[in-house]
């Protein structure tokens, strides 16, 4: 287990395709494009011996079909349709092991930025695809607040230490918007300071930790006083329960 390292393969303009290695071999998440995996996986002589999807976007699992044609290996993800390419559905409480990692995953069904979407977590690693983000979470595209809020803490009961890996690099932009929402609150700016140097220097700011989030991640705090504060002079209106303090400051992030 202590020999996995896990490399960010970028895909998109900010996406993130995390790819485990251990030896020669090596799993990816979320694979949106097949391309730059497989030329990763070219340079680095590495076997690819699993895929896993955490929801249908096309960023997500855009590059399924051409990474199968190359390596015809199992394709985890979520009672989906819209992912055709997933060879073992798998929903909330389900465990799989990957054999060539010797790591077990448990699976949590975390409805919000989409109704299937899905997270795998497992050696100490959360792989939450679109809904928690460093300081930050999804948008809600076919889930509802009350959902977020739930998927969010659930993920929040995870252990601290536990490592976040999300979809995309959108740390910098979410810290600022973190620093609207609750401007009192010291660990934003530390966490400001340490991902501009990994920005700086053209590193990923991921993975966070759990630990992280909970200090500085509005979207976790939806009942610290500054929060909701916050949350109802955006609305206009007092806010006294986390799920509507979520939806406004989810509302204002779309526009901020």
């Amino acid at each position: 287990m202590n020999d996995i390292s896990v490399f960010p393969v970028r895909a998109f303009q900010d996406n993130y395709v995390w790819t485990l290695r251990q030896g020669s071999n090596a799993a990816v998440v979320d694979p949106g494009d097949a391309k730059p995996v497989l030329a990763y996986l070219k340079a680095q002589k590495l076997k690819l011996t699993a895929i896993l999807n955490t929801h249908h976007h096309a960023d997500h699992v855009g590059g399924n079909a051409e990474l199968l044609e190359h390596f015809p290996v199992p394709v985890y993800g979520p009672y989906d349709e819209r992912i055709p390419t997933v060879s073992h559905r798998v929903r909330e409480g389900d465990r799989f092991t990957l054999q060539e990692f010797g790591v077990e995953f448990e699976v949590f069904e975390i409805p919000g930025h989409t109704k299937s979407h899905i997270a795998f977590y497992g050696g100490g690693m959360l792989y939450c695809g679109d809904t928690l983000f460093a300081c930050g979470c999804g948008r809600l595209f076919e889930g509802t607040p009350a959902q977020m809020y739930d998927s969010l803490a659930k993920l929040a009961q995870l252990p601290a230490a536990t490592r976040v890996y999300c979809g995309h690099e959108y740390t910098m932009a979410n810290i600022k918007f973190g620093k609207a929402v609750e401007a009192g609150n010291a660990e934003l700016a530390k966490w400001e300071q340490a991902a501009g140097a990994q920005r700086a220097k053209d590193e990923p700011t991921l993975p966070s930790t759990l630990a992280q989030e909970k200090l500085a991640n509005p979207f976790l705090r939806c009942e610290q006083p500054e929060v909701i504060a916050a949350a109802s002079k955006h609305a206009g209106k007092p806010l006294k329960d986390p799920v509507s303090v979520l939806g406004a400051i989810r509302e204002w992030k779309n526009n901020f």
